[in-house]
């Protein structure tokens, strides 16, 4: 059945390994009848949530402030499945991610008891390092992510010791994104 999939691409560099990764993901779920809207969130102007728990109040545009984020609702609203996609910075997220990922809270805010709307999510990641112990502080969080906001995984793609931009081309990571975009 075809799934319409919201990626977030926390990626600063525009031909940088999560980037790369994410072509593949987006050629391979294309090709298996899926719908993909991808936002590549360095080039958008998105502002941090200001915690002010005022949104809610207008479906079509949910926060009280007005950027970016705009054109992101709506696509969050009809996804079936939210790809969260970036290179690990300090064991974490890119704060370009975490930033609009936090302003989705606002649609949360439609809702009565601030509940999440249901989606089922995946994990794209190129970091330097490749070892349990590097990878573990970030599936620490998505999982617990998911689990609070009753979220089902759909799996993840991490590719690690790639840390020059462009470093991933020709790796069979980039297979491994295309076969999991595919297989969804």
């Amino acid at each position: 059945m075809s799934k319409k999939i919201l990626v977030l691409n926390g990626s600063p560099r525009a031909r940088g390994n999560t980037s790369m990764l994410l072509d593949a993901f987006v050629e391979g779920a294309t090709s298996a009848g899926h719908t993909v809207t991808r936002f590549d969130l360095q080039k958008m102007d998105i502002h941090p949530c200001l915690g002010c728990v005022k949104g809610g109040k207008d479906a079509a545009s949910p926060c009280v402030q007005k950027d970016d984020m705009l054109q992101i609702y709506p696509a969050y609203r009809e996804a079936d499945i939210v790809v969260l996609a970036s290179p690990m910075y300090y064991w974490a997220f890119s704060a370009q991610l975490k930033m609009a990922f936090d302003r989705l809270f606002a649609v949360a805010e439609c809702n009565p008891g601030y509940a999440n709307p249901k989606k089922e999510c995946a994990l794209i990641m190129a970091a330097e390092g490749n070892t349990p112990d590097n990878w573990k502080p970030v599936l620490d969080y998505y999982h617990a992510l998911l689990s609070f906001l009753e979220w089902t995984d759909r799996g993840t793609v991490l590719a690690g010791g790639f840390f020059d931009a462009g470093a991933v081309a020709g790796s069979p990571k980039l297979d491994e994104a295309r076969s999991f975009g595919a297989s969804l």
